[in-house]
């Protein structure tokens, strides 16, 4: 896993398509530090029509993340796509990396015909979300695997 710092410059980051294993090795270190579980396998990965994107910069994936076809339960009727495993490194966080792939995931969605994409977040993560248009959807719980406090959150395309 590369740890150097982050280039400032957008100019080398490319959205890339991944396979579900691609993303695992920034799910363990991002998404596993500190946890009680290392399981960076999803269910929901191979399921059709499932997408895996990354951010390369200068060649290295520096995020990842998932886009599931997925019911949201409190909105049975509309097209929903469930994003998971939305991870990047610790030395490029802070620098866009997240919210460029957020944006281009958010992007596949609305063309793959997606109403509204959700997402199981983390309390750490909920300011990141909300200032890229999703909403708090209900109450806070731990997350069984995690341990760790989440909010489920929306967002309309």
């Amino acid at each position: 896993m590369a740890d150097v710092p982050p280039q400032l410059s957008a100019r080398s980051w490319a959205v890339v398509e991944l396979t579900a294993e691609q993303t695992h090795p920034i799910r363990l270190v991002v998404l596993r530090a500190d946890t009680p579980s290392t399981v960076v396998s999803f269910p929901e990965d191979t399921v059709p029509g499932a997408l895996h994107l990354g951010i390369e910069d200068s060649g290295t994936l520096v995020a990842t993340s998932s886009w599931i076809p997925r019911p949201f339960a409190g909105a049975p009727e509309r097209s929903s796509i469930q994003l998971r495993g939305m991870a990047t490194l610790h030395a490029w966080q802070g620098t866009g990396v997240g919210g460029a792939l957020l944006l281009a995931g958010l992007e596949r969605a609305r063309a793959a015909g997606a109403e509204l994409v959700w997402a199981n977040a983390r309390d750490t993560a909920l300011e990141f979300y909300l200032r890229h248009g999703f909403e708090v959807h209900g109450e806070g719980f731990v997350d069984a695997t995690t341990q760790l406090p989440h909010h489920t959150i929306v967002h309309l395309l």
